[in-house]
């Protein structure tokens, strides 16, 4: 590790200070964008409120200057994701919801489940056999391409509307295609004049946990020194293959094991994520 830097951070008392005190130091840090990264309308100096804060991209610098890897993972279509990381500084990302993974540069499909004999990406796959389009006839009027955030995907499809997602993927595992999955990745403001929320369809054995413990595989590290930085129930589910998850004050899964909880929201939640990341290292 690096040197720390010079505003080194006092010893705090919280549950998250004594759980990581007791792991080795962290090497990689797996975050969320939006609703965890960045706060309002996407923005990396926007708090929950869209006032100005500096603190998440002090966040990101100082985890750096300690020597940690940072690695977004987000749902967040794969080309977009890359611009993202170069203005960030950041070389490797997870995308799309865990259907792809960027490392060294190289970008990788992770197609799970989905029959990959069947055409050449696991996109097409839903859309080919016919994953997608039972969806939309079954829940017509209340489901539908998230566009333009759908566009250039190669791993999965975005959806916007107001669906039962157990029916959803029931529907799926019934119509010949029980390796897809429907998952809510929450409130949306995407469909003007109503209540909405976006989904991801995407191969059964892919998402955002088994992403990062691929990841993590292939950096050759335990999960021990890894954390996990999010707000929605799919980032959540990452809590099972590191060795700590954050889940900022806006975030909505169960607290408990080692998921902790931060009072700031977003950009505010991802500082104080860094901030107990750093107190351990003064141990």
């Amino acid at each position: 590790m690096n040197d720390l830097p010079s505003n080194e951070l006092p010893i705090h008392g919280s549950a998250l200070d004594e759980h990581l005190r007791s792991l080795p130091p962290v090497q990689v840090l797996d975050t969320d964008l939006d609703g965890t990264l960045v706060g309002s309308e996407g923005s990396l100096l926007s708090t929950v409120t869209g006032a100005p804060t500096a603190r998440a991209a002090q966040g990101l610098v100082a985890a750096r200057q300690a020597g940690v890897t940072v690695v977004p993972v987000s749902g967040r279509r794969h080309a977009q994701l890359a611009w993202d990381c170069r203005l960030l500084g950041l070389a490797d990302f997870v995308a799309e919801t865990g259907t792809v993974i960027c490392r060294d540069g190289e970008v990788q499909r992770w197609w799970g489940d989905a029959p990959k004999e069947l055409t050449g990406t696991p996109r097409e796959a839903l859309r080919e056999t016919g994953a997608l389009q039972a969806l939309l006839d079954a829940f017509d009027g209340e489901l539908r391409i998230y566009d333009p955030y759908d566009d250039g995907r190669i791993g999965e499809y975005l959806l916007i509307g107001q669906v039962d997602v157990r029916q959803a993927n029931e529907l799926l595992a019934g119509s010949g295609a029980p390796w897809a999955n429907l998952i809510d990745n929450g409130a949306s403001t995407g469909w003007p004049g109503r209540h909405a929320r976006a989904y991801h369809l995407l191969p059964r054995g892919t998402g955002k946990a088994r992403a990062v413990a691929e990841d993590l595989r292939l950096r050759g590290l335990s999960p021990g020194v890894a954390m996990a930085c999010g707000d929605s129930m799919e980032d959540w589910t990452m809590a099972a293959c590191v060795g700590t998850y954050v889940q900022v004050a806006n975030g909505h899964g169960a607290l408990g094991g080692n998921a902790f909880g931060v009072p700031g929201a977003m950009t505010e939640g991802f500082a104080d994520a860094v901030d107990a990341l750093l107190r351990a290292y003064l141990r």
